[in-house]
């Protein structure tokens, strides 16, 4: 089968094609002819050696949809030619992978393959941000950085099928801002005086939530936009920046707290609980409270074309690989 990897970590350049064993599965594993592999920023930060060190060769690919192609021992409710999603500690970009069980979910009603490709990562994501980690309550007040992004163009509309009291966006050009709007978000600004606009839209007060997936100085610029009792989630590092201390100066005179979370920690060490974050997600989609919207989508082969638009910084929503073109 085919498969892409890198065998050094590097630019978009180190990913090639390669033809490889197909797996068989194992005692409470499926094995999935992929239709789709979705594209998230973590497959670029393996590459290039950002928050994810895999060990080489390696093959990217965090969520897969397609058709289980065989089940091992202890995979009750799956089988055979049954069109599934599921969520994967990378070897998305593949022809067939072997999954555990556990985090292999039947496409929900009315979703598409194509569509699947999206369901296993930024749903449960952003899911996971609002409600384990932010606490989101009704009335609330959310910002989400990279609101034109994969996770940020379902934060949006999750934030608001929730409740939310005002959705407000953070992006890096206009293009992207036009594109958020139509996503969820009340309001959408542009750069790094987004504080300012913040104190502006809310009276002075600032957000009671805050996601951030840029990580540095952008960071920090999102606990300055916090209302008092106010929650910062962090959930990446896009910049690059280095690691920086949060002074308690900049927590504890307005009762603000900031905490991380990370998607992959909690398949490794809690896949239960993804699984019900993940149903709970899936179903915002069935009851038509969230688009999942495919605005790219690439041939396997075309591996390096597909990063080399994310690293640019001008894609917007969610980019798939065409696994079975």
């Amino acid at each position: 089968m085919r498969a892409i990897e890198f065998k050094e970590y590097g630019g978009p350049e180190v990913l090639t094609v390669v033809e490889t064993d197909t797996p068989e599965p194992g005692a409470g594993q499926v094995t999935i002819d992929v239709a789709y592999a979705g594209v998230n920023f973590a497959d670029l930060k393996a590459r290039s050696v950002g928050y994810r060190v895999p060990e080489l060769p390696f093959v990217p690919g965090l969520e897969v949809s397609g058709r289980v192609r065989a089940v091992g021992e202890g995979t009750e409710g799956l089988s055979p030619g049954q069109e599934v999603a599921a969520f994967l500690d990378g070897g998305g970009y593949a022809d067939v992978v072997a999954a555990p069980a556990a985090t292999v979910f039947p496409l929900p009603d009315g979703v598409d393959l194509r569509t699947g490709a999206t369901l296993p990562t930024v749903l449960p994501t952003a899911h996971a941000l609002l409600h384990e980690v932010g606490r989101l309550r009704a009335g609330e007040s959310v910002l989400v950085q990279g609101a034109a992004g994969g996770i940020g163009t379902v934060a949006g509309q999750l934030a608001r099928a929730a409740g939310a009291g005002a959705v407000y966006g953070v992006v890096s050009s206009t293009a992207k801002a036009a594109y958020a709007l139509a996503h969820g978000y009340d309001e959408v600004f542009v750069g790094d005086t987004f504080p300012d606009e913040v104190r502006r839209a809310t009276g002075g007060r600032g957000v009671d939530l805050v996601l951030d997936p840029v990580g540095g100085d952008t960071l920090r610029r999102g606990i300055d936009a916090l209302a008092v009792f106010g929650r910062l989630v962090s959930f990446g590092n896009a910049s690059g920046a280095q690691p920086w201390s949060v002074g308690q100066n900049e927590l504890y005179p307005g009762s603000r707290s900031v905490a991380g979370f990370s998607i992959l920690e909690l398949a490794a060490n809690d896949p239960a609980t993804l699984r019900t974050v993940a149903e709970r997600a899936f179903r915002t989609v069935t009851d038509g409270h969230v688009d999942l919207p495919v605005t790219a989508e690439f041939a396997l082969a075309d591996a390096a074309d597909a990063h080399l638009l994310m690293e640019g910084r001008t894609s917007t929503g969610k980019l798939v690989l065409r696994i079975d073109a």
